[in-house]
């Protein structure tokens, strides 16, 4: 089988610059091109010697190389008209972006049924957070507290993260039922955390960290903690090529690792 030809939308990016470096070592893909607002030069010389085209135009991009997919690690407000090009020029995406709203989330559905392609969305591509948030998801069924701690770096530009709020989705799916609340006499403490499906958020902003989260479970008379660290972001190309390979058999939406995974 002939590798999928990829693009890389935000190539310039932390972690575009890392899907470059280790996509290109992997036989199941062929990356063809780069696209970002920044562009240093016109190309990208990879570690065999060849190059490949980097561009700021989209559009001619496309084109030009003809990719399977476009990997978009980007912002919001970058990655939705990058998305609606891509999806024109019928080309398959997979996008760890986050910050999207349902509203966004409508109009990639009705873009990937339009144009006949893949869109794959998820809100973190590490499979060990992706496990994080399965084990959560099992726990809330049977633990009646539950709060999330979320640690990311102080670049990070959106406050829950998207890891920790579709966390708490699952984890209120999961149980079916409201989580108790710590009684707080009404007094609604900001310093409580903001509740996303029921359950309190922490986020914390600093340099030095990357990507953390904990969940912490309580019942009577005990505690349960499933915490999840990214230590490097080559994490995520792992989870990344599972969902170029999916993405390119399915039409259509799809949200979540965990859609593809076997547990």
């Amino acid at each position: 089988m002939a590798p999928i030809k990829v693009v890389i939308h935000g190539g310039a990016g932390r972690v575009g610059q890392v899907l470059i470096d280790t996509l290109q070592s992997t036989a199941e893909v062929k990356l063809v091109g780069a696209v970002d607002i920044k562009v240093p030069s016109d190309k990208i010389v990879l570690k065999d010697g060849s190059s490949i085209p980097f561009s700021a135009d989209l559009d001619k991009l496309l084109t030009s190389v003809k990719p399977d997919v476009m990997v978009d690690f980007t912002i919001a407000k970058a990655s939705l008209p990058a998305i609606r090009v891509a999806a024109a020029h019928k080309v398959n995406l997979v996008i760890g972006t986050t910050g999207f709203t349902a509203d966004n989330l409508a109009e990639m559905e009705q873009l990937a049924k339009a144009n006949q392609t893949g869109i794959f969305i998820a809100s973190n591509f590490a499979l060990g957070a992706v496990l994080m948030m399965h084990f959560a998801k099992l726990a809330a069924k049977y633990m009646d507290y539950a709060e999330i701690i979320e640690l990311h770096h102080d670049k990070k530009l959106d406050a829950p993260s998207g890891t920790a709020i579709t966390t708490a989705k699952m984890m209120a799916a999961s149980r079916g039922k409201p989580f108790a609340a710590v009684a707080d006499e009404g007094k609604n403490f900001p310093s409580r955390g903001e509740k996303y499906s029921g359950i309190p958020i922490h986020s914390v902003r600093l340099p030095g960290l990357m990507a953390h989260q904990e969940v912490l479970l309580g019942g009577l008379g005990q505690t349960l903690s499933i915490r999840h660290d990214t230590i490097g972001r080559e994490c995520y190309t792992p989870g990344v090529l599972l969902a170029i390979q999916a993405i390119v058999k399915h039409k259509g939406l799809v949200q979540g690792l965990d859609s593809i995974l076997k547990f």
